[in-house]
């Protein structure tokens, strides 16, 4: 199985953290050159300074900028394919909106959300596509949520966008499978991530319970009985990433130790 990426450069929005560090991370161990996209240039340092290095040519670098921000985000995409080459590899990885009930939320808490995932979504392609054209080789992995399959109680706005954001995904699939570009969706279950946390506070203050009775609640609906860890959801991504997953598009890939009950 070839899950070389010598030579290629992957560029991982939301890598200061979490599942997007972690995606960085995998990715550079199987020699992709990444380039990290958040907001804190502080954090974003520590991230590149630490990926891996496996051969001589890899050079990791670095993108501070508010993705929500058109124009920001715009010229420092462009300027990075001007003068690094084109980024065949892009992992779209956004923070999740609020939890909350959907019928409680605003109309702004929702267009926030799309202009967050989708629109930023659809800007980096824009940029992207014509690279991965001439080069042959493209691949878009979205790192989306179990709710495209099953709605998430209490993530009302979340579970909103991540279905926009699948639909959008299974569209362009289709348009740009001629053209050796995949899109694909990572689907997380409950991860070891500051998201979840403030998750499982908010369903303690919810239910009056302790955040530790919700910690278990929660964990209890996995069959696995834990949390995923950051890098089993990077794991995928590098995989989707891959020559090796030529053949792989407009696909959902379920990464949840069984949480989801659903067949489709």
């Amino acid at each position: 199985m070839d899950l070389n990426l010598s030579g290629k450069r992957a560029l991982v929005c939301g890598a200061s953290r979490g599942i997007g560090r972690a995606c960085a991370e995998e990715l550079a161990a199987n020699g992709a050159s990444v380039t990290v996209l958040a907001r804190s240039q502080d954090q974003l340092e520590i991230v590149r300074d630490r990926l891996p290095i496996v051969h001589q040519n890899q050079k990791h670098s670095l993108l501070a900028v508010d993705s929500t921000d058109e124009v920001a985000l715009i010229t420092a995409v462009h300027n990075s394919v001007d003068n690094d080459g084109a980024i065949p590899i892009l992992v779209n990885n956004t923070a999740g909106p609020a939890a909350g009930k959907l019928v409680d939320s605003t109309v702004d808490s929702l267009l926030q959300a799309f202009t967050a995932h989708v629109v930023m979504a659809q800007r980096l392609i824009k940029i992207l596509t014509p690279g991965m054209e001439q080069g042959a080789y493209g691949r878009v992995i979205n790192i989306v949520s179990t709710s495209v399959k099953q709605p998430i109680e209490g993530l009302g706005v979340s579970n909103t966008i991540r279905g926009a954001m699948a639909s959008w995904s299974k569209t362009l699939a289709t348009e740009l499978a001629a053209r050796s570009i995949t899109v694909n969706n990572v689907l997380p279950g409950a991860t070891e991530t500051e998201r979840l946390e403030a998750i499982i506070s908010k369903q303690a203050s919810a239910k009056q319970i302790s955040e530790e009775q919700a910690r278990l609640g929660m964990m209890s609906e996995v069959p696995m009985g834990r949390f995923a860890k950051p890098e089993e959801i990077a794991y995928a991504v590098a995989f989707l990433a891959s020559p090796a997953a030529a053949y792989i598009t407009g696909t959902s890939i379920l990464v949840d130790g069984g949480r989801t009950k659903t067949l489709s």
